[in-house]
Formats: structure tokens, C-alpha cells, sequence
């Protein structure tokens, strides 16, 4: 069969970088999610005290040194270390390679907001008085932070910038970096997504008030995407970035590929600022396979992004229904479940954590569904237990995001 696309527009994914609450690498994440491993724990946070939060353990000094740290934010570390982590998974010495032909795209959920309230809570101590603002503040609080402070750390010279997009930001890192190899602009992306939100009292607060907050006496069991007891989200850091090439450079340097990209969609619900709507959600997962050229019942796994609301759950799976019926044969998982939601780098992390079930077939299951929700029951939905399947042929990732902003990304078993 000769392949639509030419190797020079086959965009494959052959490095891998990332930390999640429950492993610094995928080897460590993937161990987690299939022996049930969650990464939720109390956590400290300004004025609300103990709160329940996924929280990362890597080692900020590997790549960086401690001056650099302090002056950096926890989200450049942390795209930092994926970036390092994943050029490294990927056997590529940037020696010698032309830096100024790699690109760095990093989604983000926010940024900004921690450094701000670090700010105002240390003059609050000198009262109000400015002068003890921190002259760091501004390079910390842009917007392509992130991204910029990877380039600094790497010496990469090619263009770098963060794509806000909410919880769907991770996809669209991704999803920039193919469009930019496939336009010939770059020759390596280094794209996904990335979160430091738990380090904002702000958002704690603010889904507090929506009544959106997870509370629950066990930690590891405040995550819980459609169980009937699901009471809201548990606010999450980590990150994930991939190295993207195009098949022919992979191909020269013999590269190993985890994946290689299939299809993808964005679209826009204009609905509402929080809620989503369900047939603009469909219309995304459809674009994404005709995009792929592929039917509903070629997808062997499904990623939900379920974020353990009560209408957000129920809303995603009206749109999964629509498009997939009760007969399609996926097998549908969570992964928000293990690690709560980790925000902008939701899409990469979790897409991350189902690759190699193209290796070993195994879908991780989705944990704390103790009581599903007849509003939430999907068939082929895997709880509590990993499935083992005959085959995995094409797996696919939703992340959707507050002003109805919908991607969806689906990769497939690489075949030269």
C-alpha cells in the first residue's frame, strides 16, 4: 500500500520527556497506571491551608543549576526537564544539530498568575512598599516563559512560544509542532504541554467557589471521572514534551518512533464559558478521523478527558455516544483519575501514558469508579483493572478546555 503522505509530511514521534505525579519518566508513569498507582496527595497551599493536589518529584538540578532555578519559574523547570529528558529518550545529540532549525511549543494552560501572587504576598510583608518587588517578575510572568527558558537552557536558536489554550493546550503543542515541520519552517519540534497551576493558591479558590474543588478523605480517591460520587477536580502540575521529526530525518538517523501522527482537529464550541457542548465536541472527534482517514471503529483506545465534574463528564460522553454508538469496539480509559488534572499538559501527558499499548497491548483502566453513573456509561469503558487487547492499531486523545476550546489528536502504530 503506498502511503498518502510523502515521508517528508509523515510526522512521527521518537522522544519522549515528561513528569507526572506518579513517575518521571514513561516508563516509571506507565508502571503506575497499570498497577493502579495514584500520584494524589495533600498538599500546603497560601491561605487555604491543606488541599488535595497531584504534585512532581523530579529533580529540578539535573538540568539546571540552583541560580538558575531561582530565577526561573517551576514551569520552565519543568519544561525544561522534559525537553532535556525527551531529546535525550530520542538519542539526539543537539551538538550537531543546526539550533536554530529547532522549534519549541509549549501549551499552557496559564502562566503568570503564580509569580504575581508570590509577588504581592512578599510585599504584603513590607507594607505594600514596591521596592521590594522582585526585578525578575516580568521575564517570569510572559506568556512564552516556558518555551523561552528551554531555549536558554538548550542554546536553541529557533523560534519558541507557549500556545495558551486551556486544558487543551497540551494537543495544540503538538499540533503546532507537526504544522510547522510539515511547512518546513523547522527540522525538530520539541512540543506538548506543560503545568505549574498548584502553585497558585487562585485556582484552588476559584474552583472552590464554582463548587468545582475535589474533596475527599482519601487523597487517591478524590480523581474519579464518571463515578456517581465524583464531586470535581484535583488540580495537578507536570508536563510532557515530545520530539517531533518528519519520517525521512528519522529515517537518516535510524531513529526509534513511538507513534506516528495520524489526525487532528480544533474547533470551538461558542457556548459557554465553562460548560461544554457536546455536538461542537462530536464535530471535533469527527474532523480528527476524517482527517486520519479513518472510521469510528478503527480506534482501539480512546482517552477521555473527563475531569471528574458532574456535568463536564456527562457532557463528554454524550459526545463520545454520538460518534462511537454502543458497538465501535474502542476501549475507553482515564487517566485525570490517576494524577488529577494536570492542566495544560493534560493532552501530551495522557496521550503519553497509552503509547505503549502498541508494544504490549494493555489498556490502563480507569481507577476510583467504585459507582458508575448511568449518565457516564460508555461501552468498552476499562475500569478499576488494565485490559489486555488482541491489537492496538490507533489511539486517541480528547482535551477540551473553559471557553469550549476542543482538540482532539489521534496517532497510530508506526509502519514504515
Amino acid at each position: 500500500m503506498v502511503h498518502p503522505l510523502s515521508p517528508d509530511q509523515r510526522i512521527v514521534i521518537t522522544g519522549i520527556g515528561l513528569t507526572a505525579p506518579n513517575g518521571n519518566n514513561l516508563k516509571e508513569f506507565r508502571q503506575s497506571l497499570l498497577s493502579g498507582r495514584s500520584g494524589v496527595r495533600p498538599f500546603e497551599t497560601r491561605y487555604m491551608g491543606k488541599v488535595i493536589a497531584g504534585v512532581c518529584d523530579f529533580d529540578e538540578l539535573l538540568y539546571q543549576k540552583r541560580k538558575e532555578v531561582r530565577r526561573g519559574t517551576r514551569a520552565g523547570s519543568v519544561s525544561i526537564y522534559c525537553a532535556q529528558e525527551a531529546v535525550r529518550d530520542a538519542g539526539i545529540d543537539l551538538g550537531g544539530v543546526d539550533r536554530s532549525r529547532v522549534g519549541v511549543y509549549v501549551g499552557v494552560t496559564e502562566h503568570g498568575n503564580v509569580e504575581t501572587e508570590n509577588e504581592v504576598f512578599n510585599i504584603s510583608q513590607y507594607d505594600y512598599d514596591t521596592k521590594f518587588w522582585s526585578h525578575h517578575h516580568n521575564p517570569r510572568t510572559v506568556a512564552n516563559n516556558p518555551a523561552g527558558e528551554v531555549t536558554l537552557n538548550m542554546k536553541i536558536t529557533g523560534p519558541h512560544y507557549t500556545i495558551g489554550a486551556a486544558c487543551a493546550a497540551g494537543n495544540m503543542g503538538v499540533i503546532q509542532g507537526l504544522q510547522m515541520l510539515r511547512l518546513g519552517e523547522v527540522d525538530l519540534a520539541l512540543a506538548g504541554g506543560v503545568s505549574e497551576s498548584i502553585h497558585t493558591f487562585g485556582i484552588f479558590a476559584s474552583f472552590k467557589s464554582e463548587g468545582a474543588l475535589a474533596s475527599h478523605e482519601d487523597p487517591t480517591k478524590a480523581s474519579r471521572p464518571f463515578d456517581r460520587k465524583r464531586n470535581g477536580i484535583v488540580c495537578s502540575e507536570g508536563g510532557c514534551l515530545y520530539t517531533l521529526e518528519r519520517l525521512s530525518d528519522a529515517e537518516k538517523r535510524g531513529a526509534k518512533v513511538y507513534a506516528e501522527i495520524a489526525g487532528y482537529a480544533i474547533n470551538s464550541d461558542a457556548f459557554d464559558f465553562i460548560l461544554p457542548e457536546p455536538g461542537r465536541q462530536a464535530e471535533c472527534i469527527r474532523a480528527a478521523l476524517k482527517k486520519a482517514g479513518l472510521a469510528p471503529g478503527d480506534i482501539d483506545i480512546l482517552n477521555t478527558h473527563a475531569t471528574a465534574t458532574p456535568q463536564g463528564d456527562i457532557q463528554e460522553c454524550k459526545a463520545v455516544r454520538s460518534v462511537f454508538g454502543e458497538g465501535s469496539g474502542v476501549w475507553i480509559n482515564n487517566t485525570k483519575s490517576f494524577i488529577g488534572h494536570t492542566m495544560g499538559a493534560a493532552g501530551t501527558l495522557e496521550l503519553s501514558g497509552n503509547l505503549p499499548a502498541f508494544d504490549d497491548g494493555w489498556v490502563h483502566p480507569t481507577i476510583n469508579l467504585d459507582d458508575l453513573d448511568p449518565d457516564c456509561a460508555l461501552a468498552g469503558l476499562v475500569a478499576n483493572a488494565p485490559k489486555k487487547i488482541d491489537r492496538v492499531e490507533h489511539i486517541m486523545n480528547n482535551s477540551f478546555g473553559m471557553f469550549g476550546i476542543n482538540s482532539v489528536l489521534i496517532v497510530k502504530r508506526f509502519r514504515g
